[in-house]
């Protein structure tokens, strides 16, 4: 047997400067714990459960009906060629992904505080598990809108295959403004409690239950800030063909950059406190 084979490694911890020490490698190394921690994630939230899985159906469907019936023929929304429950459905299952995602980071840190006092590891795995996991509902819940589509024989084309770049985008945006929320809540629990109140108030500023009827230039520039508008739209383009995403579009995607690069270096900065404040 080789020296090289008995010599254990030594790895040696030290506390990160500054702000831009970001170790991707790092990251690389520990991919197997991403992995475990969103498999433990997965069964944690449906053992014991009596519907399973089930229930990443019938939330959407149930959505569909009340949102329908309210905004279609209630309040008469103009969903132009699409009908109203194929429209919402959309962009509602996005959007499910982003808040789904958004409240799990958020809370993420606080409920793996066991962890975080016993062993070391790179801490932003825990939210990036959270939201890893939070995928399984958006996967299953695109059956539904599968056969919505077929049941109103909307034509599919290769734009579908845009659902892909808009998806890593929407899981973006929930990891970018989880890594802020998560930090924080180590400090202030509070912010969990915040977290429904902030995701709800965002769907309305999210054109899920309504078209985009903004024209003003700086008015759909600042709409656009909200990286789920660019979502949404993105969606909705690559299911119907319709009008395509205008440079608005890239709007949504630098907030979403920015929101995330920051999120990350403050993370970072946070994360040598966080297990003597959990």
């Amino acid at each position: 047997m080789s020296s090289a084979e008995t010599t254990p490694e030594i790895v040696t911890l030290k506390p990160a400067k500054g702000w831009l020490s970001l170790d991707l490698k790092e990251l690389w190394r520990y991919r197997e714990l991403i992995y475990f921690l969103t498999w433990r994630d997965i069964k944690v939230r449906y053992k014991q459960a009596a519907l399973g899985v089930a229930w990443a159906i019938i939330q959407p469907v149930l959505t569909a009906l009340v949102t329908t019936f309210v905004f279609s023929r209630g309040l008469k929304v103009q969903t132009g060629d699409i009908p109203y429950p194929l429209f919402m459905l959309s962009a509602y299952l996005p959007w499910h992904l982003f808040a789904n995602s958004l409240t799990r980071s958020s809370g993420s840190l606080v409920q793996n505080a066991n962890l975080l006092t016993k062993i070391y590891f790179p801490r932003v795995i825990i939210p990036v598990a959270s939201v890893m996991a939070a995928m399984v509902d958006f996967l299953i819940s695109l059956f539904i809108l599968v056969g919505v589509m077929i049941f109103y024989r909307v034509p599919v084309t290769l734009n579908i295959l845009w659902i892909i770049p808009f998806t890593l985008l929407a899981i973006l945006s929930a990891l970018a403004v989880g890594l802020w929320f998560s930090a924080l809540n180590v400090r202030f629990r509070d912010v969990q409690q915040m977290v429904p109140f902030i995701a709800q108030i965002w769907l309305y500023m999210t054109p899920v239950l309504y078209p985009i009827m903004i024209n003003h230039p700086i008015f759909r520039f600042v709409y656009n800030l909200n990286p789920m508008v660019g979502v949404v739209d993105g969606f909705r383009w690559a299911l119907f063909g319709q009008t395509p995403p205008d440079l608005n579009i890239l709007v949504s995607v630098a907030a979403v950059l920015l929101l995330f690069i920051s999120g990350l270096f403050f993370f970072r900065r946070m994360e040598k406190t966080f297990a003597d404040v959990v």
